[in-house]
């Protein structure tokens, strides 16, 4: 894993989560700016993806594989799902589950970190 870009995506989905929960709080639909950063979000979570795919291929990696896999896979499962969420709900709740995701995805990809350094 690359520990730079892990930052990053930690701290660029704190961001929208914040900004998801402060559109909730004025109670506004969800607008383009959320939906962009998704998508930034998203495909920096694929690029992450790609270097820890790499690495296993070469034979790096820790020795739980099967529980680094799972939270690769949910942490980019996540952002298209809030996405498609929040597009088809127009109240303020689709900010909300914006604000959900972006507050979940630091949790995956600092437990991806802890797996893929070897702590249980």
């Amino acid at each position: 894993m690359i520990g730079p870009l892990a930052t990053g995506l930690i701290l660029f989905s704190l961001a929208i989560g914040l900004v998801g929960l402060l559109t909730t709080m004025r109670n506004r639909a969800m607008g383009t700016v959320l939906l962009v950063a998704l998508g930034v979000l998203e495909v920096g979570l694929l690029v992450q993806a790609g270097f820890v795919i790499a690495a296993m291929v070469r034979g790096e990696g820790p020795a739980s594989s099967a529980t680094l896999i799972g939270y690769l896979a949910g942490s980019v499962v996540i952002p298209p799902a809030a996405a498609f969420w929040g597009i088809g709900e127009r109240s303020r709740w689709g900010p909300a589950v914006i604000a959900v995701a972006g507050f979940a995805i630091p949790g995956m990809v600092g437990r991806l970190l802890q797996v893929w350094q070897g702590m249980p």
